[in-house]
């Protein structure tokens, strides 16, 4: 009798462990799936934030070939003082918006 009791408590122990393997691979697959997902999220997430740079990088290099040098003295003054930028003062050089055509109150012909 004490036989069987090894053998039903060895094929028990092998019955666990295969038991646990299992769940091991289980969690292993849901984790992978997981971890792909997020790569995804974060593969379109580097993507949109590249694009957000140049167009940035396009928009910043507009704005230095339009400013003039002492709007670019300025600001860089600012930017070694650390205050913040007073965008009154570059306002304050150019040139007042114009109205458009169809608020005119004179004839046109």
């Amino acid at each position: 009798m004490k036989q069987n009791t090894l053998v039903s408590s060895g094929a028990s122990v092998v019955a666990i462990d295969n038991k646990i393997e299992q769940a091991m691979d289980l969690v292993k697959s849901h984790l992978m799936y997981a971890v792909r997902e997020e790569v995804e999220v974060l593969k379109e997430q580097i993507k949109e934030l590249i694009e957000k740079n140049s167009q940035l990088e396009q928009e910043n290099n507009l704005l230095k070939t339009l400013a003039s040098p002492e709007q670019l003295a300025q600001f860089q003054a600012q930017l070694q003082t650390g205050s913040p930028p007073a965008t009154t003062q570059l306002q304050g050089t150019t040139q007042p918006p114009t109205q458009p055509a169809s608020q005119g109150s004179g004839p046109t012909s």
